[in-house]
């Protein structure tokens, strides 16, 4: 098969829907096949929309095989205020009494603008070039509709994972990005759809995508990758000897790292002796609230940034509880990483998580933005080491029964052979 993926971010980057990207690229061509990865140039989150953030060179690259193309994003007259007031048109125009998806197709272009890759889509790729496109992350608008037209201009299968982002069950907050009428539009008429949990593949039944489309497929891990970490070397390292909270993903507010630092110093308060660990990207509303903190609580909090894998693995090791109190997350594959290292585990009742975590079996679940349920969890799974192990022994179990690329990989393979196979035979009637 000749794949393009089109992707917000990829490699050298690594997060949940870049991994998930990454792992099914590289898979499929150790397997035999041609993928090539359409991506931009961003490397911070925020770079989309604020031109001072850190970027990648634009250009090819070849990494295990795959072909990456990265595109540069262009800032609408140069002002990180664009993004945010064109994706506040577009909401209003969801609440208008009248057909807008024309106008909300053309506002999408821009949220990233990335005009490049569109033209690269549009004038300089043949019609026979792909036999399929994946196109990911349906709230970076413009990609997904590069994608949705080149498909539907060359009549090619088009499959989109969109990573909806459902939030909490009464606030439309998150979910408004997500499930506007185009992006539905997207969704109803691909020729599949790749859901991360059954909440997600319930959410679009009732917005009118086909059963039959709908792939619940999720994220997984490569166990053989994420093994091999060392507690010691990572305690030795950022010198911590006392019990490690810990966090890996972007930090952010709807992220719940502002939640979960807060939930530390109630426990501080009280006085516990845990460090908090916060691992990955700092956005620039946490780096502000963070550096309003007093003195003593940031000595206890270990803001590590972008760390490298190995680092990763050792934190996995050394940590001892695992928190993510996230409203924006269509599953968390950093749940599943714990549980590799049989850590317990922490989320928040809202978007993907209730299908991932089972509350009180092999973690806690808490309201997003209750800190002290979130406080009084954390502070149960430190003094409770039986609970804490019994949680981590479930979670592990879990992952290696079902939440393994191998299984993810083999499932999403045979949606493409089933496309491209029904393609042939429409093309070979002529139809």
């Amino acid at each position: 098969m000749r794949i393009l993926h089109i992707s917000p971010r990829y490699y050298p980057y690594i997060g949940g829907s870049e991994l998930y990207c990454q792992e099914m690229s590289e898979r499929l061509v150790q397997d035999g096949h041609w993928v090539t990865v359409f991506t931009t140039n961003a490397w911070d989150i925020e770079y989309f929309w604020d031109p001072r953030k850190a970027h990648l060179p634009v250009g090819r690259e070849n990494h295990h095989g795959v072909e990456i193309h990265r595109f540069a994003v262009q800032h609408v007259l140069s002002s990180k205020w664009s993004f945010a007031a064109i994706r506040l048109a577009m909401r209003l125009l969801t609440f208008m009494p009248f057909d807008t998806r024309p106008l909300l197709f053309r506002l999408c272009t821009w949220v990233p603008w990335v005009p490049d890759l569109e033209r690269a889509l549009t004038l300089d790729t043949p019609q026979s070039t792909y036999d399929i496109v994946h196109a990911t992350n349906i709230c970076f608008d413009s990609l997904v509709y590069s994608a949705y037209r080149f498909a539907r201009r060359n009549r090619t299968p088009l499959v989109i994972t969109p990573f909806l982002h459902l939030g909490e069950r009464e606030d439309e907050t998150v979910r408004r990005y997500y499930t506007m009428p185009h992006q539905m539009t997207m969704l109803r008429d691909s020729s599949a759809v790749v859901t991360q949990t059954e909440l997600e593949r319930q959410y679009l039944l009732s917005q009118g995508v086909m059963a039959e489309r709908i792939h619940n497929v999720g994220v997984g891990i490569d166990p053989g990758h994420l093994r091999g970490g060392c507690a010691e070397r990572f305690r030795t390292r950022y010198q911590v000897r006392a019990p490690i909270v810990f966090y890996i993903g972007t930090q952010a507010y709807d992220k719940g790292t502002v939640h979960l630092v807060e939930a530390m110093r109630k426990l501080w308060q009280r006085g516990n002796q845990a460090h908090l660990v916060l691992a990955g990207p700092v956005t620039s509303g946490f780096e502000s609230y963070f550096r309003s903190l007093p003195e003593e609580d940031r000595q206890r909090c270990h803001l590590l940034g972008f760390i490298s894998e190995e680092d990763k693995r050792d934190l996995l090791d050394a940590g001892d509880v695992f928190a993510m109190p996230s409203r924006t997350d269509s599953f968390g594959i950093v749940y599943l990483e714990a549980w590799l290292y049989k850590k317990p585990v922490i989320g928040a009742l809202a978007g993907g998580i209730p299908d991932v975590i089972q509350d009180d079996e092999d973690g806690y679940l808490v309201p997003f933005g209750d800190v002290p349920r979130l406080a009084e969890a954390i502070s149960t799974l430190l003094a409770d080491r039986a609970k804490a192990q019994q949680f981590g022994e479930r979670g592990y179990q879990k992952v290696v029964a079902r939440h393994t690329w191998d299984r993810k990989y083999a499932a999403l393979k045979a949606i493409y052979e089933e496309l491209t196979s029904r393609d042939s035979q429409r093309n070979s009637l002529g139809i």
